[in-house]
């Protein structure tokens, strides 16, 4: 009889365990920190706006269409940038300005990037991105799963060589931390920590503590050592300023 007390003892324990940690993939992990980040269907019904380093910066889902805008304003200058699925243009005194291809594409990824970042982890099921988990690991003492994401040379934009690593809390499944690095303008290497998190009607938005290496010859994929090393230094805060989010359009 206590052989068999002990043996249900122990189905029970790991039956529990296997309950208490299930096995994720990269996909499982991103969908849930999108859901907890406010989910998909309410990021794709939304109009966003916000300010940026004295930019106003607006995205709009027209059906299937994103349009995301940026708006420059001072007493000689009113700019109007528009990326859409039909390539950028830009508006000075809603006049079309003719642009350089060259330009068009450094402004166009550049108005990109912003609203990018701004909807993290959103842009992460973009069909161009490629995801794998690492493992976990441990960030200022908590527990994160560590996703790198890489991106298809199609639909991957001009940055598609770039690497990212996401770690996202075991516990809330938010990505408190990205790094990646780059290769124009002689690459190099970023770590940004989330900070002055809040939800505007339910969409999760951060600031981040922009960081580099003190050290060179560190590999994105080892960042994560040294912000626990104190061996990283702070370059700039992004932060986005007057956030709005609504059902409406801000033309």
């Amino acid at each position: 009889m206590s052989k068999i007390v002990f043996l249900l003892a122990v189905i029970v324990t790991f039956s529990c365990k296997d309950k208490v940690e299930p096995k994720l993939s990269a996909q499982d992990i991103v969908d849930k920190s999108i859901e907890a980040s406010g989910g998909v269907a309410r990021y794709e019904k939304s109009t966003i706006a916000f300010n940026f380093r004295d930019k106003d910066y607006i995205s709009e889902m027209k059906g299937k269409r994103k349009i995301l805008k940026r708006i420059q304003k001072n007493d000689t200058i009113d700019l109007l940038d528009i990326l859409s699925p039909e390539g950028f243009e830009r508006f000075d005194n809603d006049r079309l300005v003719s642009l350089h291809d060259s330009l068009s594409t450094k402004y166009g990824n550049s108005v990109n990037s912003v609203h990018y970042f701004s909807k993290l982890p959103y842009g992460l099921n973009d069909p161009a991105v490629q995801k794998e988990l690492l493992g976990e690991t441990k960030v200022k003492g908590k527990q994160y799963y560590k996703v790198k994401v890489t991106f298809n040379q199609v639909g991957g934009g001009d940055d598609f060589d770039d690497t990212y690593v996401y770690f996202f809390n075991k516990s809330t499944f938010k990505p408190d931390y990205l790094a990646y690095d780059f290769h124009v303008n002689g690459g190099g290497m970023r770590f940004r920590e989330a900070y002055n998190e809040r939800y505007v009607n339910g969409i999760r938005f951060v600031d981040y503590n922009n960081m580099k290496p003190i050290d060179e010859g560190t590999s994105v994929l080892q960042v994560d050592s040294l912000f626990n090393m104190n061996r990283l230094k702070l370059l700039s805060k992004i932060e986005l300023k007057d956030v709005k989010v609504s059902q409406g359009s801000y033309n």
